[in-house]
């Protein structure tokens, strides 16, 4: 995640400073359909007005625009034929409002927000939501922060978290809860009314004593853990505060999209899908820009109308950096395997599924709904754009990988930065793991991989002792010994990679393509049973389970943001 600007800092910390003195009022968070009663009215005509958000990605309809609020002629927009005014409004509700009213026929938020305004935005035909275009997926821009004592996922049971109301985060609390057993009933939520620069913030909440974890964005994650580290009680920082999750790991949690009204769909279907070209082909000259850095005449001119349209401020340079980089920027491709390609295990079909699912749990909606999405002929928005082919990268430095995973393991702190684990059991002298006896395990790993795909997956090896302590017994010399743990170490690695093998290649049959460097095997051999370890040697198995659950793969979901250099530049 990038570091943000000390100047934003210091400012913050002035902010907080003043602000923390009172207690932060937590509000009633019910459905939205029960609390925005706006009369429905048809779309003003003339400029269209068309929201943001303080966000990374908003950055390309900035530009799209001419760098400017309104559209220039020479932009891309502009060029198109649109005459586009654009407000940022992160409030959600408020946009909502706006929408109802006819202000303006689009929304901006992530899909979680518009599933959470689908019941209101449904009452009417006019104002069914219809969503258009993909601007990106948050990869480091938001987190969850915890006090002490909460090391992993399933520790979160029964604590209080704080987090915005109608905000960006409330999938993302769900989705995480869901893939570590609980549910958003397993919790006790606390809401706010704002998101961040304020008294009633999940930020200001983490100072109470009642409250045991918050979700935010990441510049008041490095506020309340000492700069991404562990919260020393200085400064603003909370004393053991830590991010137990980000969107860097995260990154197929969050996605942020626009949505327009069913009316204006089908009234103004060219102009939206201009708006929908325009944005693709600004998706492509920005990571230009942005890649040329200054070297490129329109960085400056771009990075400051957008420092001051999403800040507040010209000045918010680094600041501005830091939004764009916290981002994945979804480009035409990826709008394409998102919106039709139902083998993609985080399409828009089965997110709005578990999204539901969460927000239903949340009571921020009564039941299932159907959203619509533009159902968009592709071929004709490739027009114009240069890069469309499809690309697989691999996200990890493998090498480096396996130079974390081996000190982790020296160091006995493969568990620290785990998010969760789960294991499954073989036979004795087993060596392959086929399909059809672990289907279920293996779509959970599948599943897991596509959602966190900036964590790392280990897959661990572990070898029964028992033949081990039997030759021991029986006064076998030091050589032999060591010779039958390597081999232990030996076995329990190829089981390892076979499991890893079967696992790809399930994934390819169900044509789901993984990244193989996103997986680190281990093997531990004899050095970790259950049984437990007596002096330097493993316990011997007291019974029959204990002999068969040392017989074991445990599946384990690492967190190693910190270690920058195993990350390969997208």
């Amino acid at each position: 995640m990038k570091t943000v600007n000390i100047v934003w800092l210091l400012a913050l910390s002035l902010l907080m400073s003043v602000n923390l003195q009172a207690a932060p009022k937590y509000v009633q968070s019910p459905a939205l359909s029960s609390v925005v009663k706006t009369p429905v009215k048809n779309v003003r005509g003339g400029q269209t007005v068309v929201p943001m958000i303080t966000w990374g990605a908003d950055i390309r309809t900035i530009y799209a625009n001419g760098n400017s609020d309104v559209t220039t002629p020479k932009s891309l927009f502009g060029q198109l034929g649109l005459n586009l005014k654009l407000q940022r409004e992160d409030v959600f509700s408020k946009q909502v409002e706006n929408y109802l009213s006819g202000k303006t026929p689009y929304l901006r938020g992530t899909l979680g927000m518009i599933n959470m305004a689908a019941e209101t935005l449904n009452r009417d035909s006019r104002t069914k939501p219809v969503v258009i275009y993909q601007l990106s997926e948050s990869a480091g821009g938001d987190a969850l922060v915890v006090k002490s004592g909460i090391k992993r996922c399933k520790d979160l049971k029964g604590k209080t978290i704080a987090l915005q109301a109608y905000g960006p985060h409330v999938d993302y609390l769900g989705q995480l809860l869901n893939d570590c057993g609980l549910s958003m009933t397993s919790v006790n939520l606390r809401w706010l009314k704002d998101l961040t620069g304020s008294d009633n913030t999940p930020m200001a909440a983490m100072y109470e004593s009642n409250v045991d974890a918050a979700m935010v964005i990441i510049p008041d994650a490095l506020a309340l853990t000492s700069g991404g580290n562990v919260g020393t009680g200085s400064e603003d920082s909370v004393k053991g505060a830590r991010i137990l999750l980000s969107t860097k790991s995260a990154n197929r949690v969050i996605a942020d999209v626009y949505a327009v009204r069913a009316d204006y769909f089908k009234s103004n279907r060219a102009k939206v899908e201009k708006f929908v070209s325009g944005l693709l082909k600004a998706q492509e000259q920005v990571a230009n820009i942005v890649r040329q850095g200054n070297s490129h005449s329109e960085y400056k001119k771009t990075i400051q109308t957008s420092a001051k349209l999403l800040l507040d401020s010209r000045d918010a340079i680094s600041d501005t950096e830091g939004l764009y980089a916290d981002a994945y920027h979804t480009n035409y491709q990826d709008n394409i395997k998102f919106f039709t390609n139902n083998k993609y295990l985080r399409n828009f079909k089965k997110r709005n599924k578990s999204i539901q699912q969460t927000l239903i749990q949340a009571n921020l909606m009564n039941g299932k709904t159907t959203i619509r999405h533009a159902n968009w002929d592709y071929n004709k928005l490739r027009k114009g754009l240069t890069r469309t082919a499809k690309a697989e990268t691999s996200q990890f430095d493998q090498d480096k990988v396996a130079k974390v995973v081996t000190k982790k393991q020296k160091q006995g702190t493969l568990s620290e930065g785990s998010l969760m684990e789960f294991e499954i059991f073989f036979k004795p002298n087993q060596k392959t793991f086929p399909s059809q006896l672990y289907q279920n395990d293996f779509e959970r790993v599948i599943e897991l991989a596509s959602t966190y795909g900036g964590a790392l997956i280990t897959i661990e090896g572990h070898s029964d002792p028992l033949g081990f302590l039997r030759k021991k017994k029986a006064g076998s010399v030091d050589v032999v010994l060591r010779q039958i743990k390597q081999s232990g170490r030996n076995l329990s690695l190829t089981r390892a990679n076979s499991v890893r093998d079967s696992i790809i290649t399930f994934a390819k049959n169900k044509s789901i393509t993984l990244d193989k460097s996103q997986f680190a095997v281990i093997g531990h051999g004899i050095s970790n049973p259950k049984s437990g370890i007596c002096g330097r040697d493993p316990c011997a198995p007291k019974t029959e389970k204990e002999w068969r659950d040392n017989m074991r793969v445990v599946f384990r979901l690492i967190q190693i943001e910190a270690e920058a250099e195993v990350f390969k530049p997208l």
